[in-house]
């Protein structure tokens, strides 16, 4: 499994938002986004996730999106801020979006929700969660297909210590499981030690860099 970008540019109206990257990554490997607000970093994901059109191409495993496919077939993605049905409780959530696929069962949901430190049986609808309950439940979307490609855009944003520890856990697994994985985060300290390759971004383009890049 593996993500090639070739010549990926992205431009706004008359700003550059990505220009001619150029990036590989593979499967059973962390990554993680480096750089400023405003840099490109959710713009790149958006563009992997099949989400925007950008100029070059995106090929996610000999498949190039927009000619071959729409989306990464198996993908699982958090970018900025998660959205669910209000009045809906957390297992009615991710039993709405599984039904989608049908890849899933109940029992995987819940095992999912309990990972996360979430409560299955919770009946409080979305609507009255926390913001740390919010980010766990998109993470646990994102997850609970466990899908070849994993995209997290500041994934332990208004967690606590016990929340980011859970992520941690949680990554490694499904990195040691075979998926490739992609995170942004501010955290300097959380993305060095997660991450097996930092990828610097500055003002859309990738700042090659030997000191960001390190093994597990």
């Amino acid at each position: 499994m593996y993500i090639q970008l070739t010549n990926v540019s992205k431009k706004i109206k008359s700003n550059d938002i990505l220009k001619d990257i150029n990036l590989r990554m593979e499967s059973g490997k962390i990554y993680g986004f480096k750089g400023k607000n405003g840099c490109g970093k959710t713009m790149l994901m958006r563009a992997i996730s099949g989400l925007i059109k950008v100029k070059g191409t995106v090929d996610i495993n000999g498949q190039i999106i927009g000619k071959d496919i729409m989306f990464p077939p198996s993908i699982g993605l958090l970018i900025e801020n998660p959205s669910f049905i209000n009045n809906y409780t957390a297992f009615e959530n991710l039993k709405t979006l599984a039904s989608i696929r049908r890849r899933i069962d109940d029992n995987r949901i819940r095992e999912t929700l309990t990972e996360i430190g979430l409560d299955p049986d919770d009946k409080r609808t979305f609507h009255k969660f926390s913001l740390g309950m919010k980010q766990r439940l998109g993470i646990a979307a994102a997850i609970m297909e466990n899908p070849d490609i994993i995209i997290l855009d500041e994934p332990i944003n208004a967690l606590d210590d016990t929340g980011t520890e859970q992520i941690r856990d949680i990554l490694i697994r499904h990195r040691e499981r075979g998926a490739l994985i992609i995170i942004a985060c501010h955290d300097a300290d959380e993305l060095n030690f997660l991450s097996d390759e930092i990828i610097e971004i500055v003002q859309g383009q990738i700042k090659p860099s030997k000191d960001d890049k390190k093994t597990a």
